[in-house]
């Protein structure tokens, strides 16, 4: 089964201009360090100590999370420049929201924010990997990387100084002056969500005609992807016998995928091209809402810690 798509997705290339895409990687910033300063050295000294929950909460996201979108474009086979865009958001860490619906959801926040963390480091490294292992797997965006000769160590200089440098400086302040963080804490994560969806509306309205003309392409696509990606963070954590918890941390840590940083690699990495773009775009407006509701569903029963 072939998914139809209007001719030239895979041609055309979204505006974003390189101003654009220093702000974006400023807000990205912003938003890691407003998470970075909820977590301690001992957070993480805990997680090694009973790291069960952890380590399969970061083979959910980084593997399990890539198998079943490779699964799913082999059945479906979509454009490739939109199986393409599946598979980098696919690749991608945990998104900036995850924390915040995963404490709405009654989860274990503690394990969402270190998932966070632990995932925003390994994204160094697993990120390009996953792009280049399962992208080369599949013969139509085998073609698109071979074209784009994209550097795995460029993307991780991307990831690492966006993201990891802003939470290695917030674990720091949090550490030394707390007194500070706990005044900026709510603020600080209220501010910097409402700075990235203002950026991002603002990103979409320079192509907004490209965005309504291609969105129905890949909306079906993305919906099904956001639900794979829950169902697959659920699954694994029930069959590693995990608290309820537990369990809803890493399926909402799973299911929320940071498609700001999927954005700044596409536009940094693939001229933006269409599907890839719109795929990203399409993924930031939706796993907020499915997991806004989802939240709301869980919330309904509360379990115990």
């Amino acid at each position: 089964m072939n998914t139809p798509a209007p001719a030239g997705i895979d041609e055309v290339m979204l505006n974003f201009s390189p101003t654009s895409l220093q702000i974006l990687n400023a807000v990205l910033a912003v938003v890691m360090f407003s998470i970075a300063i909820d977590l301690k050295p001992d957070d993480f000294k805990k997680l090694v100590r009973a790291p069960r929950p952890l380590l399969t909460g970061l083979f959910s996201q980084f593997i399990v999370l890539p198998v079943l979108t490779f699964c799913m474009i082999l059945i479906t086979q979509p454009q490739p420049s939109i199986a393409l865009g599946l598979i980098l958001v696919a690749a991608c860490p945990g998104g900036n929201i995850s924390n915040f619906i995963t404490h709405r959801a009654g989860g274990n926040s503690a394990l969402s924010v270190s998932m966070t963390a632990f995932a925003t480091v390994g994204a160094i490294v697993l990120t390009p990997f996953n792009i280049a292992l399962w992208g080369s797997l599949y013969a139509p965006t085998r073609e698109i990387l071979r074209k784009t000769s994209i550097d795995p160590v460029s993307v991780a200089i991307t990831v690492g100084v966006m993201l990891v440098l802003p939470l290695i400086l917030g674990v720091a302040l949090n550490t030394k002056r707390p007194d500070i963080t706990a005044r900026m804490r709510t603020p600080m994560q209220y501010l910097s969500m409402g700075i990235f969806v203002a950026f991002v509306v603002l990103a979409l309205a320079a192509n907004w005609a490209l965005f309504l003309q291609f969105a129905g392409a890949v909306a079906a696509l993305v919906l099904l992807h956001n639900a794979l990606a829950f169902s697959g963070g659920y699954a694994t954590a029930s069959l590693m016998r995990l608290s309820a918890f537990d369990r809803r941390a890493i399926m909402i840590e799973t299911g929320i995928q940071n498609s700001g940083l999927g954005l700044i690699l596409i536009f940094g990495f693939f001229s933006g091209l269409g599907g890839m773009a719109v795929v990203a775009a399409f993924w930031g407006i939706w796993h907020a809402i499915s997991g806004i509701v989802l939240a709301g569903y869980l919330a309904r029963t509360r379990v115990a810690h």
